[in-house]
């Protein structure tokens, strides 16, 4: 038989990377979309081809329409069908007050984190049939709201988690689940990219289990709720936070 087949977009590094090692471990064959890091792309498919996946990269921008397309037209050239999506891509700013960051800031924020989610999760709803799920990363700043730091950020989170609600009511009756994971405080280069590449571990200590969690722990929560040890559970978020 066939393997099934799983979207992972920003693939390349941290949880998206993680997911696609884990995946592949689990038996899935990988398109592995990146933005910018083909270097990152590229370790992550080797280390999912030494699983036995088969990995296709494509490259793209999920805020751009276009970009949207081509990944979907990779994917139905190469695979044919679609069984998951990782919904991983996103961004953060620097550190900032709101009344310090510019329209920009915002909008990039937005448009990456949100339409870019939303216009993958469209075209993965086009393709799914029953057993297959959407799993959208959020985070645990949805609930927190960051304020201080990075409210652009949490505020698109919070509305991927009422997209992966909406979205869920949709396709539910179709078989297919669409769940949020909302990461706490995880060791991953995307601290450096907000400008406090040592904020996890100087942080860690506001978490009731006193340490920061990794980005495979992420990833076993995805490929548990994508499994069908997960067949009765949709519409809602799971933290992965230790508590926090």
């Amino acid at each position: 038989m066939s393997r099934p087949v799983v979207l992972v977009t920003g693939g390349s590094a941290g949880i998206g990377a993680a997911c696609v090692e884990l995946a592949a471990q689990k038996g899935y064959d990988i398109l592995l979309n990146y933005n910018s890091d083909l270097n990152g792309a590229n370790a992550a498919r080797v280390s999912a081809e030494a699983h036995g996946a088969h990995v296709i990269l494509v490259q793209g921008d999920v805020s751009k329409p276009q970009d949207v397309d081509r990944i979907y037209d990779t994917l139905d050239a190469e695979f044919g069908a679609m069984h998951a999506l990782i919904n991983n891509a996103g961004i953060v700013g620097q550190k900032a007050k709101l009344v310090d960051m510019d329209y920009a800031r915002i909008a990039r924020m937005f448009e990456v984190n949100l339409l870019g989610a939303v216009m993958m999760a469209q075209g993965a709803a086009q393709r799914l049939r029953s057993g297959g799920s959407i799993i959208n990363i959020s985070s645990a700043a949805a609930r927190l709201g960051s304020g201080n730091q990075y409210v652009d950020y949490a505020a698109s989170k919070g509305a991927i988690d009422t997209f992966t609600k909406g979205l869920s009511d949709e396709l539910a009756p179709q078989g297919v689940r669409v769940m949020a994971v909302r990461p706490g405080l995880i060791e991953t280069d995307i601290h450096a990219k907000g400008g406090e590449p040592d904020r996890a571990e100087r942080l860690a200590h506001m978490v009731p289990m006193q340490r920061t969690g990794s980005a495979m722990e992420i990833a076993r929560s995805v490929l548990w709720l994508m499994s069908q040890d997960a067949s009765y559970i949709t519409g809602s978020a799971l933290d992965v936070t230790g508590g926090r």
